[in-house]
């Protein structure tokens, strides 16, 4: 069952009129999710990765890098956590949510989580390539309605009003759905679903571990698989904590089992993720929590790409949760109803209830062991580079 919005369009339109002339309420004012200010001990910015192009005149070109905005509480737990956005959005997912709460990127730090909310590369602050931009191959990302879709506010058939599901925790509201869609965010680059490309993403996030330590990999939706493939490169991610992965890895030598998949599409783009065995097994060796919300569909859907992606996703990633335990790992499914959290969107942690969903998450990491405060996380380590070579004689001869 689901809610309609009435009218959806036509009363967004009026909610921003009377938005822009109305006068400032501080009655409206953002609320903090705590009396206590929040007491930091530093925060910045900085770029990892990427790539540098000489040219033919001369000149250079860096790009491809990834970006991280870091906020370091006053007293600081000993691992970091890293936050990687899904598709079609940046760091922002993390931050404010559309109805104007606070996100993880504030609740983390408020419980001494030191955190590091990532644009990846191509996309956000981290646009910078020289790569071809291309444009939308699925329909998430097609059209607003796909992303409605895609990220299970609801369904929205072209030429009808949008809909609501009938238990949906997406905060709404005209503001907090005028918000969510400008918060969309697109490539300024082609995303190849290549595993040359899915290698290269996993040595731009080790870039950013080299910079912080060991720390803790926090990935959504389609960065699911760029969250693998960091953890397989890097021994310095000490947990993975996966809201709904688009997508995971196993091993060469045993793929998983085939099952009736509707949609085309999604067969093609939710193929397992065949990686060599040796480099598969790194993944034993941490803590895995994977993270599904609500009213995610139980039987096949040849028609919606949106719907049949998450019923997919889900089998796909109880999947890989057997193989890894059945290796002897350590990988944790959970959807959320099953714990009494209803309705939850894609975007779990931006939901209503998104202190009970980070809750979910903090009890996992204090079961593990991985909460303490032996040696408190202070801030990143500016990204080294050892061999750098510019064109930059007429600057060197002026004593630079």
């Amino acid at each position: 069952m689901n809610h309609k919005l009435p009218t959806f369009i036509s009363a967004l339109s009026a909610a921003l009129i009377s938005l822009q002339a109305a006068a400032y309420d501080p009655a409206l004012a953002v609320k903090p999710a705590a009396d206590e200010p929040l007491v930091l001990r530093t925060l910045g910015s900085f770029a990892f990765g990427g790539s540098v192009d000489y040219r033919e005149d001369g000149t250079t070109f860096h790009g491809d890098h990834g970006y991280a905005q870091y906020i370091i509480p006053a007293h600081s737990r000993h691992l970091p956590i890293v936050m990687w956005h899904g598709i079609g959005q940046s760091g922002k997912t993390y931050e404010t949510t559309p109805d104007g709460r606070e996100g993880f990127q504030t609740l983390l730090p408020r419980a001494d989580w030191s955190v590091y909310v990532v644009d990846q590369p191509r996309r956000g602050r981290a646009g910078y390539t020289n790569a071809v931009k291309a444009g939308p191959s699925i329909p998430t990302t097609a059209s607003e309605a796909g992303v409605w879709e895609a990220f299970r506010n609801g369904p929205w058939t072209a030429g009808e009003d949008a809909a609501l599901f009938a238990n949906s925790a997406f905060p709404l509201s005209p503001s907090a759905v005028e918000q969510f869609f400008r918060q969309q965010t697109p490539d300024t680059g082609e995303e190849p679903q290549s595993a040359s490309y899915r290698c290269f993403m996993g040595e731009t996030g080790t870039a950013l571990f080299e910079s912080i330590g060991d720390g803790i990999l926090v990935t959504h939706s389609n960065s699911g698989q760029y969250g693998w493939e960091i953890a397989m490169h890097s021994d310095k991610v000490k947990a993975v904590i996966a809201f709904e992965p688009g997508a995971c890895a196993f091993p060469a030598g045993n793929p998983p089992e085939d099952f009736v998949i509707a949609n085309e599409l999604v067969q093609n783009r939710l193929a397992p993720r065949l990686v060599p065995n040796e480099k598969w097994q790194r993944l034993l060796n941490i803590p895995i929590l994977i993270v599904f919300g609500d009213n995610i569909a139980d039987t096949p859907n040849a028609q919606s790409f949106n719907a049949e992606v998450w019923r997919v996703a889900l089998q796909r990633a109880k999947q890989f949760a057997a193989q890894i335990n059945q290796a002897g790992g350590d990988c944790q499914v959970i959807e959320l109803p099953a714990l009494g959290l209803h309705g939850n969107t894609h975007a779990m942690f931006a939901d209503k209830n998104n202190r009970e969903v980070l809750k979910v998450v903090e009890d996992f990491l204090a079961y593990k062991g991985l909460d303490g405060y032996a040696a408190p996380h202070v801030g990143p380590m500016m990204p080294q580079v050892d061999d750098y070579t510019l064109p930059l004689s007429p600057i060197r001869a002026t004593g630079w």
